[in-house]
């Protein structure tokens, strides 16, 4: 980071957004989205073996294999769906909150708790650099995470409509 930057921002180095930003790139969860697309698809295949591993005792219970194996399939499947749906909300949140905060021309800051807040203003090229980052960085895993919620809603209404059907 410039160390002009340091120099004039009263907001502490864990609060600032670029620093967020870095934090939540290299955090183990939120770095699944900034994957190349095929480690993406083969981590979101492996949250859903796990899933699967961890919902097929209780959908085999609800729904034995030996008498119902479509709802056994279909329920777990379900299930499977919904959890990685909230995966997939809890990512979107923590990067949109980091965009949000990016975007922002005013950053609001704790100084050594919660009950002295403060508001800093950015300078105009931090604030150009932090929308830059949003643009180039950002965007594009908010668009990712968008189009896999969309994708698992239709997959999830397909296997609602299947259960229905049946």
């Amino acid at each position: 980071m410039p160390e002009s930057f340091v120099e004039f921002c009263p907001v502490p180095t864990e609060q600032q957004p670029l620093n967020e930003y870095e934090q939540l790139k290299e955090s183990w969860f939120f770095s699944l989205p900034t994957l190349d697309r095929g480690g993406y698809s083969r981590k979101l295949f492996w949250i859903c073996c796990w899933g699967w591993l961890f919902i097929s005792p209780l959908a085999w219970a609800s729904f034995p294999p030996s008498k119902y194996l479509g709802r056994f399939l279909l329920s777990g499947s379900l299930a499977v769906g919904v959890i990685v749906s909230l995966l997939i909300l809890r990512l979107y949140l923590g990067w949109r909150y980091i965009c949000d905060r990016l975007q922002s021309e005013k950053i609001f800051y704790e100084e050594s708790g919660w009950y002295d807040g403060q508001i800093w203003t950015k300078t105009k090229e931090i604030l150009t650099r932090d929308r830059l980052i949003v643009s180039y960085q950002i965007e594009p895993i908010l668009v990712r995470l968008k189009q896999t919620a969309i994708f698992l809603t239709l997959i999830i209404s397909l296997i609602s409509l299947l259960w229905f059907l049946r």
